[in-house]
């Protein structure tokens, strides 16, 4: 409230209103005037104030109705109002009530009565407006701190993340193209996700749980990883490991990414119809997150250099993807893979030095 409060005096009778300034102004109240309902509306529209005396029989828009309009007002629904009257009857006075007054006032006015009246609703009105002042500082510290958390998470988020992806690469060093493997095959992964439907935040953590999947390679000795040739029975056994090993190393976490990441580390092998590895999972029993990643997977290595192959073209790798629908991956899955085969495409233009 101001150091003089306003105060909106609201009569067709001039002399009343005269009345009311002759009382107040002198107590240090600055008075606002109007002579019918919308004049006052106009005035609370305009300029702020503290509180409202109200003539009830006016020509027009009469005192009840003024009030109801003020309270509609999500801005006015404090403000003190009083209804000036020479109704007497409980019905006019608990009509009033209805409509949102906060006290009554008889006329005619006893000038002590109105100043005691006038005094009391505006030490409520300054209590209220503290309040409603303390909650909208409480709101912005809320908001604040609020930003400052999510920003501070988001920081904490993307640096644990970056951790993940830097670690995920030492797992195949020693392959040139790992980062940009690493990369593709996780955004192939992500494109797929959402083009099954699945929740943003399902989507979100595949992106970065996809790079997880062969974490388990750092154990599997140079003479097979970078063998040109192929491997034989015994050194195919070892190769297989890497899905548990990863698994191994990747379990017991509380981080939603980790526990997604030895998922895919363990499942990414495992074939629609059974025939892949380390379990031997068949058809809905491998995870869709394992399934997604598959054929992300493996759509990369046959487009990419391996040290025991040259890479296939787009077409033949294409062909051999949908060749492998219901027997090497999810039917479903390839359906979302060829769905977004153009943002499969652009991210490996992209993403290929």
């Amino acid at each position: 409230m101001q150091d003089n409060p306003v105060i909106l005096v609201v009569d067709d009778n001039p002399q009343n209103i005269e009345l009311m300034q002759a009382y107040l102004e002198p107590k240090g109240y600055k008075i606002v005037t109007a002579t019918d309902g919308q004049e006052a509306l106009d005035t609370l529209a305009n300029q702020p104030i503290d509180l409202i005396l109200l003539d009830i029989m006016m020509p027009g828009m009469n005192g009840f109705e003024v009030t109801r309009r003020v309270r509609q007002d999500e801005h006015l629904k404090l403000l003190p109002i009083v209804l000036i009257t020479a109704l007497w009857e409980t019905k006019e006075r608990v009509k009033g009530i209805d409509a949102g007054c906060n006290d009554f006032i008889t006329k005619p006015v006893d000038k002590n009565e109105l100043l005691s009246r006038v005094k009391s609703l505006l030490k409520i009105k300054d209590y209220n407006d503290l309040r409603a002042n303390y909650n909208k500082q409480l709101e912005a510290d809320v908001a604040e701190r609020t930003e400052s958390l999510k920003k501070a998470l988001a920081n904490l988020k993307a640096a644990s993340l970056e951790t993940i992806r830097r670690l995920t690469m030492a797992s195949e060093y020693k392959d040139e193209e790992t980062g940009a493997h690493i990369q593709r095959m996780s955004l192939y992964s992500e494109a797929v996700a959402r083009s099954l439907g699945l929740d943003e935040h399902t989507v979100e953590n595949i992106l970065f749980s996809a790079s997880m999947h062969d974490l388990g390679k750092i154990s599997t000795p140079d003479n097979i990883l970078l063998k040109p040739g192929k491997l034989d029975a015994a050194e195919w056994e070892i190769m297989k490991q890497h899905t548990v090993v990863g698994a191994d190393i990747l379990k017991g976490s509380d981080s939603e990414v980790i526990k997604m990441g030895e998922i895919i580390a363990r499942s990414h092998h495992e074939k629609w119809d059974g025939s892949g590895y380390p379990e031997g999972l068949k058809g809905s029993d491998i995870p869709i997150v394992a399934r997604i990643v598959a054929i992300a997977d493996v759509f990369d290595a046959l487009c990419s250099t391996r040290p025991y192959k040259k890479p296939f073209s787009e077409e033949k790798t294409f062909a051999m993807i949908k060749e492998g629908s219901g027997s090497h991956f999810d039917p479903d899955v390839v359906d979302a893979f060829f769905a977004v085969k153009q943002e499969i495409l652009t991210i490996k233009k992209k993403y290929t030095d």
